[in-house]
């Protein structure tokens, strides 16, 4: 069957995303990770995390559910006490010095951490004194923070009427009261609203340019490649990749890929086989509408693969097609993506 008898809808090829340079590491070691590990029992959670974050730096930590993120951030948090290894807060053990690094982070969980029956105003307020911020500067900050995150008019209102977008930036807001040199961010965008997701965005960036490091943990790979300087894989509780977003581009050959959706959608397992047995076709996967591999040939291959597919009798009814991504790396260097594998940390 000729390829011209083929139905089938073809997509713009997407652009590669604009991947500006890092910039230097030249501020001082906000914090440094060593061999960290966290056990329960017989199960690593952490298994010897070694890394390295400079202030005015975002740095992405990206692992698929059940990796170990959460459990990091516990740690570094002072939530959890490490079983072996040690993580280091401008110099101060998180091990040694629990009172001291928690003077020096600020900490926005994925669950809001705020009390829904006081104001936007009260809550800050009580977190202020929570960390013993002097009731002048309290009052200065109040001001501050709420205009930070776009709150001013909303200051007396309670936060269980705010949605849930309000209430991410308020949070973010209350981990800022006492002006942390060390900011953990963990899903910070998670159920938020557009408006809200770009503010927040506008927020890291200009905390980044005060000098504040930034430990950033998201589910979406577009947060990680607008935001961070660096990035850190992590999977099974263990570095996989340390490097620029740039930098992980180059550990993948150039490619592009191509999504198709058929009729009817399960793919074969002959459809598959034939696709992975042909010169320049790779990574070739099933998927809820059809296939998905990569080729370096894209005029070529395609041609090939349509063929191959209509002669077992599928009809191709749309063509998709993209250059490698970062969720590309990450499935790669992790095997599956960023939303699969077991549930998300649940350990206590």
């Amino acid at each position: 069957m000729s390829t011209a008898n083929i139905s089938a809808v073809f997509h713009p090829v997407s652009p590669p995303p604009i991947l500006h340079p890092a910039p230097a590491r030249t501020g001082e070691v906000a914090l440094r990770v060593e061999a960290l590990r966290k056990s329960y029992g017989s199960i690593e959670a952490v298994a010897g995390l070694s890394f390295e974050i400079h202030a005015g730096e975002v740095f992405g930590l990206l692992g698929p559910n059940g990796a170990g993120k959460t459990t990091t951030i516990s740690v570094l948090a002072t939530q959890l006490r490490p079983t072996s290894g040690d993580a280091v807060v401008f110099g101060h053990s998180v091990r040694q010095e629990v009172a001291v690094v928690r003077r020096l982070i600020g900490v926005v969980p994925q669950d809001i951490s705020l009390y829904p029956k006081l104001t936007a105003a009260e809550n800050i307020k009580f977190f202020g004194r929570m960390y013993g911020v002097p009731k002048d500067e309290l009052s200065r900050r109040l001001d501050e923070l709420l205009d930070l995150v776009g709150l001013e008019t909303r200051r007396n209102d309670y936060v269980d009427v705010f949605s849930g977008g309000m209430k991410r930036r308020l949070n973010l807001a209350v981990s800022l009261i006492h002006r942390p040199a060390l900011l953990l961010l963990d899903e910070p965008t998670v159920g938020v609203d557009p408006h809200s997701r770009e503010h927040l965005f506008s927020i890291v960036r200009r905390l980044r340019s005060e000098g504040t490091a930034i430990l950033y943990t998201t589910h979406y790979m577009e947060e990680a490649e607008r935001l961070c300087d660096r990035i850190v894989i992590i999977d099974h509780g263990k570095v996989l990749a340390d490097d620029t977003v740039r930098g992980l581009y180059r550990r993948l050959p150039a490619s592009r890929s191509v999504a198709l959706d058929l009729e009817p959608p399960a793919a074969s397992e002959n459809l598959l086989a034939g696709l992975a047995a042909m010169p320049g076709i790779s990574a070739v996967q099933g998927t809820a509408g059809g296939v998905r591999f990569d080729t370096a040939d894209f005029g070529a291959n395609l041609a090939l693969a349509l063929e191959h597919i209509a002669g077992l009798g599928a009809r191709v009814t749309s063509v998709k097609s993209g250059q490698t991504s970062l969720e590309d790396v990450f499935i790669t260097l992790t095997g599956h993506a960023l939303r699969d594998g077991p549930p998300a940390d649940t350990l206590p």
